[in-house]
C-alpha cells in the first residue's frame, strides 16, 4: 500500500478551509435574503384539505381525459420488454397479490404493481404531457392510485380528486424549477412525480397536514430520473419508481415516520439540491383556484413531444403531395433549440432510441405517413427506406420557433420545393386532440391486448370514473384475461 502523503493532505485541507472561510466571508457581505415561504406545509395543507367540490367542471373533464389516455398507454405498453423484464425480476419478491397489472395476467402487491404499471404507461412515450415543464403528469400519480384503489377500496370521486391534487402538485413544483432543473440532467417526471404520488395516496389515506408534510418530506429524499437514460428501458422506470416511492412515502408517514418540515424549500432541501432556480410563487399563486391540469395535453405520436410539430408537417406534406420517398432529394427542418437537446440521436439503432431522434421521427412520417407505436420499433428504425430518408434530413435550430412549431422544406429530385410551417402541432394546447380522437387512440392501444368488449368496458369505466362506487374496478378491468 502506498504511503499517505500527510504533508500534502494537510496542505490540501488547509487550502480548502481557507477557501470555505473566504466564501463564507463574501456571502456574509451579501444583503440578507428573504426566507422562502413554508412551501412543504402549504402544499401539505392543500393536499390534505382541498375539497372535491372546488374542482371546476372543465378540470374534472380534463382529469377524465388524463385518466383515459394514461390507462390506454398502460395497456398498450404492457407487453413491451421493459415491463416484462420488470415482472420477471420482481415477481419472486412480491408480497400478497393486491393489485392488477394493466394488459397482463399477473397480480403483485400494490407497491410493485405501481412500479410495473408506471413502466408500462411510459415505455411507448405516448402518455400525457404538461407542456410548460414536459412533465408526464399521470404516470407517477395514476400508477400509484390504480394500484392502491385495489388494495383499499375508494370511491371514484375520492380517486379522481386525488388524481387532480397529485397532478397539480407535481406540475407546480416543476414550474418552480423548470428549465434549470431539467437542464442539470434530471428527468423532471420522476423527480417531481414522486411528490404527486405521495400527495395523492396521502389524500386517500386521509392524512392530516402534519402527516402529509412528512409524506412530502419523505418524497423529497427520493428523486429519481436522469436524462442520460432516454432511449433505454430505464426512462420508463422513472415514473414507475416515482409512483412506488410516493406511495411508500405516504404509507410511512401514516404510521408516524417523520421528515423535515422544510424538505422542499429549506437549506440543503430538494429545491436547493436539484435546481439553480426556485420560483416558489409558481407553487403558491392560485393554488386551489387555478389548475395546471387544465393545461394537460395528449400525444397523437409515440415519441418525444418536441418532435410532434415536425411529424405533423411531414405527414401533411406527404398526404398533400402524394410524396414517394425515392423522389426526395433533401429535407430542411428548422425547430426550437430544445428539440436537439431532447431528440438529438441522429443515427438511432433501436426503437427506443428512435423515440428520441428528430431525424427518425421526421423520416418515418415522410415514408409511412404515421408515427404511432409501430413507427418506433427496432424494425422501423432499421427500415432501409427510413434510413435513407433520415440521411437526407438537415436540422437547424431557431430560437424564434416555439416548442409546438416546426418549419419543414422538402426538395424533390425534379427541383420542386414543398414547404409547410406548423404553427401549433396537433395535440398541443392550442390544437388539442378531441375526445373522439382520444377514444380512437385508446382503441388502438388496447387492440390485440384486451378483447374488444373488455376494452370498451374499461374505456367506459374511465369515462365514468368520477361517479364509480369502487375505483378499484378500473385496475381489475384493465388486467388481461387469463387464457
Amino acid at each position: 500500500m502506498a504511503a499517505i502523503d500527510r504533508r500534502g493532505l494537510f496542505r490540501a485541507t488547509a487550502a480548502l478551509t481557507t477557501g470555505l472561510a473566504a466564501s463564507a466571508e463574501a456571502h456574509a457581505a451579501d444583503p440578507p435574503r428573504q426566507p422562502p415561504p413554508p412551501i412543504t406545509h402549504i402544499i401539505a395543507r392543500y393536499a390534505a384539505t382541498a375539497p372535491v367540490a372546488q374542482v371546476p367542471d372543465a378540470v374534472r373533464h380534463q382529469a377524465t381525459r388524463t385518466l383515459l389516455n394514461w390507462v390506454g398507454c398502460a395497456v398498450g405498453g404492457s407487453r413491451q420488454p421493459a415491463p416484462t423484464h420488470a415482472v420477471a425480476a420482481l415477481r419472486p419478491f412480491s408480497g400478497p397479490k393486491q393489485a392488477s397489472l394493466f394488459g397482463r395476467t399477473e397480480r403483485l402487491d400494490a407497491l410493485h404493481a405501481a412500479l410495473v404499471n408506471g413502466i408500462s404507461s411510459h415505455v411507448l412515450d405516448f402518455d400525457d404531457t404538461h407542456l410548460k415543464t414536459i412533465i408526464h403528469p399521470a404516470g407517477p400519480v395514476a400508477s400509484a392510485l390504480t394500484a392502491f384503489a385495489e388494495y383499499r377500496p375508494v370511491s371514484g370521486e375520492e380517486f379522481m380528486n386525488a388524481l387532480v391534487i397529485g397532478c397539480e402538485i407535481e406540475c407546480r413544483i416543476g414550474n418552480a424549477v423548470y428549465p434549470e432543473h431539467y437542464a442539470m440532467g434530471w428527468h423532471i417526471t420522476g423527480t417531481t412525480g414522486v411528490f404527486g404520488a405521495a400527495a395523492a395516496i396521502g389524500r386517500l389515506l386521509h392524512l392530516d397536514e402534519q402527516r402529509m408534510a412528512w409524506a412530502l418530506g419523505l418524497a423529497a429524499s427520493q428523486p429519481v430520473g436522469l436524462k442520460v437514460q432516454f432511449g433505454t428501458d430505464t426512462k420508463s422506470f422513472h415514473p414507475g419508481r416515482a409512483a412506488q416511492n410516493g406511495m411508500l412515502s405516504a404509507l410511512l408517514s401514516e404510521v408516524g415516520y417523520t421528515a423535515s418540515a422544510v424538505a422542499i424549500e429549506g437549506v440543503d432541501g430538494w429545491g436547493q439540491a436539484l435546481s439553480t432556480r426556485h420560483d416558489w410563487s409558481q407553487i403558491t399563486d392560485g393554488l386551489g383556484s387555478r389548475y395546471e391540469l387544465a393545461l394537460n395535453t395528449y400525444k397523437p405520436f409515440a415519441c418525444g413531444i418536441v418532435a410532434h410539430p415536425a411529424i405533423d408537417a411531414a405527414i401533411q406534406l406527404r398526404d398533400a403531395h402524394a410524396l414517394h420517398p425515392a423522389d426526395i432529394r433533401s429535407v430542411a427542418l428548422r425547430v426550437n433549440p430544445l428539440v436537439l437537446n431532447l431528440m438529438g440521436k441522429m443515427a438511432p439503432q433501436t426503437g427506443l432510441e428512435g423515440k428520441f431522434s428528430i431525424t427518425h421521427a421526421t423520416a418515418v412520417a415522410l415514408v409511412t405517413g404515421r408515427a404511432g407505436a409501430p413507427a418506433f420499433t427496432d424494425a422501423a428504425v432499421r427500415d432501409p427506406a427510413v434510413v435513407a430518408a433520415r440521411g437526407r434530413i438537415a436540422v437547424a435550430t431557431d430560437a424564434a420557433i416555439q416548442k409546438d412549431q416546426a418549419d419543414l422544406t422538402v426538395t424533390l429530385l425534379d427541383g420542386r420545393r414543398l414547404h409547410r410551417f406548423i404553427r401549433h402541432a396537433v395535440g398541443s394546447q392550442d390544437n388539442p386532440m378531441t375526445d373522439a380522437q382520444l377514444a380512437d387512440k385508446f382503441d388502438g392501444l388496447a387492440d390485440g391486448i384486451l378483447p374488444p368488449d373488455r376494452a370498451r368496458h374499461l374505456m367506459q369505466l374511465c369515462q365514468d370514473a368520477w361517479t364509480l362506487p369502487d375505483a378499484g374496478a378500473i385496475g381489475r378491468a384493465g388486467a388481461a384475461v387469463v387464457a
